[in-house]
């Protein structure tokens, strides 16, 4: 048996398209917001995404919660840059608009029990 011989790639414009669906996009921008220190990840508290746009430009919106005491707008601005780099990154989409809501304040000890 002969090993088998490469095959000739097409050219880019020949081999067709791919397509990230937004829930894709959807669960990326949720991951990469809950990497960002300040953010709180703790099961109903971990960041929620919703994703619009069409063609390769996407619209974010993240409703997060964040550790108490945290820099609030320096948290917000960590978590933009943050989304948008992994969202562009990983699916080569645009993100167009990144509206952030932080939802909570999360003491980040835990509350005594008396």
């Amino acid at each position: 048996m002969s090993p088998a011989l490469p095959r000739e790639l097409a050219e880019p414009a020949e081999r067709g398209t791919l397509t990230i669906a937004h829930a894709v996009v959807r669960k990326v921008a949720q991951h990469a917001a809950g990497q960002v220190p300040g953010t709180a990840r703790d099961g109903k508290r971990a960041p929620k995404a919703k994703v619009g746009g069409h063609d390769n430009d996407v619209d974010l919106a993240l409703d997060l919660a964040l550790r108490y005491p945290a820099a609030v707008r320096a948290v917000v601005g960590d978590v933009r840059a943050k989304v948008a780099e992994e969202v562009e990154g990983i699916t080569g989409y645009r993100v167009r608009t990144l509206a952030v809501t932080v939802s909570a304040l999360v003491p980040d000890v835990p509350p005594r029990v008396r």
